[in-house]
């Protein structure tokens, strides 16, 4: 009995003292935690109901069921702006990572001013949006651009009309993103490219193995970890697209390159507010990026 009452404040003071480190680290946590719940966690929740019900933001909300996904079966400008990310989405990720890895192998060499070189390419990432969609806008102006005036100067006739033309306007806003993210992902390739074993490549190379048999059986391979990692950050930030769209072709002519997004912000906020049915189009957008990733998951997950 003695033992057990001299372990008794022992253990209290333990409890306490447990208690105090618990309380300090919540602390610690609570304020993001919070901002993640009040910012992030209840607006999501208040979409996804809010998906099967009529809500204009004036009149009280009203429950309306799978109502909205039916509508959106017979809606040209959603199943339009369906089609036009997955374009963009193809587009844009493979021609990113072709040319953001290109870049890194190039800059990733013992040249001069490569340090320069390389914040360039990084720069029109970091750059205003407003700023170099103006710059890019006026490059492929179809009367003063300069690229017009090249491709006139060397015969072409029909010439391109990029984003004024219905048939050019997506190629003109994929290209546009390519160049404005490859730096950043240049940047990741470049760290995954200091973690490759270099005695490998030498080994390779004394075997005889010419430069694209390195990099396709010695680089590549191992770089898998980074391309997975950018494809999937590309994936997602491609479905997600809306700024670009915005700033070079405002969604046309004539819808023919709004994307999903654009056209959630559209029926939310230009046209007669429709919060329910824009909600529907995020869970279809939700569902779709959701798909993609998991796919892409166990795509690496077999090749491993």
């Amino acid at each position: 009995m003695t033992a057990n009452t001299a372990q008794a404040p022992a253990k209290r003071k333990r409890s306490g003292k447990d208690l105090r480190n618990n309380l300090t680290a919540y602390s610690f946590i609570a304020p993001n935690f919070i901002g993640f719940c009040v910012f992030t966690l209840v607006p999501m929740i208040f979409a996804i109901a809010l998906a099967f019900c009529n809500w204009d933001g004036v009149h009280p909300i009203e429950f309306t069921g799978v109502q909205n996904f039916v509508d959106l079966l017979g809606d040209a400008t959603f199943k339009t702006a369906f089609v036009n990310t997955i374009i963009y989405s193809l587009g844009t990720v493979p021609l990113t990572l072709v040319c953001s890895l290109g870049l890194a192998m190039l800059l990733n060499q013992k040249i001069r001013c490569r340090n320069f070189f390389r914040t360039v390419a990084f720069f029109p990432y970091v750059a205003s949006l407003v700023a170099v969609a103006a710059v890019w806008n006026m490059i492929f102006s179809p009367s003063m651009g300069p690229v017009n005036m090249i491709l006139s100067a060397l015969g072409v006739e029909n010439l391109p009309r990029w984003a004024a033309g219905k048939d050019t306007a997506m190629i003109t806003v994929i290209l546009f993103s390519v160049w404005k993210n490859m730096g950043y992902y240049m940047v990741i390739y470049l760290a995954g490219l200091q973690g490759i074993n270099p005695d490998l490549e030498e080994a390779a190379s004394l075997d005889g193995a010419s430069r694209w048999e390195i990099f396709w059986h010695v680089v590549l391979p191992q770089l898998r970890p980074t391309t997975f990692f950018v494809t999937i950050t590309l994936t997602i930030a491609s479905f997600k697209v809306y700024d670009q769209m915005y700033m070079i072709t405002q969604g046309g002519p004539g819808n023919a390159t709004i994307t999903l997004v654009y056209d959630i912000y559209n029926v939310a906020f230009v046209n007669t507010p429709k919060y329910g049915y824009a909600s529907a189009i995020s869970m279809v957008l939700f569902v779709l990026v959701l798909l993609i990733t998991v796919l892409q998951f166990r795509g690496s997950s077999s090749e491993e």
